[in-house]
């Protein structure tokens, strides 16, 4: 594959420049700043040998234990084949556990370990890092507002909505 000239890319604006800035596309603003802040939490977390989806299903399990993969897939909003994979990699790690359901002995309830929860501590204290990172520069008010139009922006965008 032929590199592209010099001259080319420096016609590629900045992250804030032209279409990369404010008078850019919504959807295309979300997803730079989505995959600026989980390049952020990918780093945050490289020494730990977590990555980011690790990161959130291992948080899920810890802050609702119980759940079945079916469940954790509709509230991380993956693919259960994608949950699954993670899942089976946190229990190799000795991470998280799996029980079966009173009711129903197929599903599989999780939970996570001592160890899932001691590593999750960790990530979590990197997490913060990242978070004070996306909302400096806003006042507590502002940042209110934001918060408040991403779980609005969440909701009304689900396929039922």
């Amino acid at each position: 594959m032929r590199k592209s000239p010099a001259s080319n890319s420096a016609q590629v604006p900045q992250i804030g420049e032209a279409m990369r800035g404010e008078d850019g596309h919504l959807p295309y603003l979300l997803s730079q700043a989505q995959a600026a802040m989980r390049l952020a939490l990918e780093r945050a977390l490289a020494d730990l040998g977590v990555t980011p989806p690790q990161f959130s299903i291992l948080t899920m399990i810890d802050s609702y234990p119980g759940l079945s993969g079916a469940d954790l897939a509709r509230l991380a909003m993956l693919t259960p084949q994608t949950v699954n994979l993670i899942v089976r990699n946190l229990e190799r790690d000795g991470l998280i556990a799996k029980s079966p359901d009173d009711m129903h002995g197929r599903i599989l309830r999780l939970q996570t370990t001592a160890a899932g929860h001691a590593l999750r501590t960790k990530c979590r204290e990197r997490a913060s890092r990242v978070d004070k990172r996306v909302i400096a520069g806003l006042a507590a008010s502002e940042e209110k507002v934001v918060r408040r139009w991403l779980v609005r922006l969440a909701k009304d965008m689900r396929p039922n909505a």
